[in-house]
């Protein structure tokens, strides 16, 4: 039941949108352990002058390219969170989707208590799941 938000800098294609939100499902999938349908991305294009996104300290350059990923998850074990980051960064790297110095990942963490999949019901906290 991970929550993937992707805020990227208008201008790529929808199959280059597309293959990093496959990318980023598959990885989820295996790093995380959940179903393939367990999946909510969403997409949010912005102008170059709505995103400024520096590096901390870190000398780490940026480009028009940049892609900031924010997941909403329940816990996860921090072996699962670091092959997480590593897996996504060298399989959209590898893909030529984003360049590893461009992608920012961050991760907030919730409980089962702060999801309902519709209908105003509470799934994990019923049984429903």
């Amino acid at each position: 039941m991970p929550l993937v938000r992707f805020d990227l800098i208008k201008g790529r294609t929808q199959e280059d949108i597309e293959n990093i939100m496959k990318n980023t499902q598959d990885t989820v999938v295996k790093d995380f352990h959940v179903d393939q349908r367990d999946c909510y991305q969403i997409v949010t294009q912005h102008e170059s002058y709505e995103m400024n996104i520096m590096d901390t300290g870190l000398d780490i350059e940026r480009s028009q390219n940049v892609l900031v990923i924010s997941i909403t998850s329940r816990p996860r074990e921090k072996s699962d969170i670091e092959n997480f980051y590593a897996d996504l960064a060298n399989g959209l790297s590898e893909k030529k989707l984003v360049e590893k110095n461009d992608l920012v990942i961050n991760m907030t963490i919730n409980g089962d208590a702060n999801w309902s999949f519709g209908f105003g019901e509470a799934q994990f906290l019923t049984g429903k799941l």
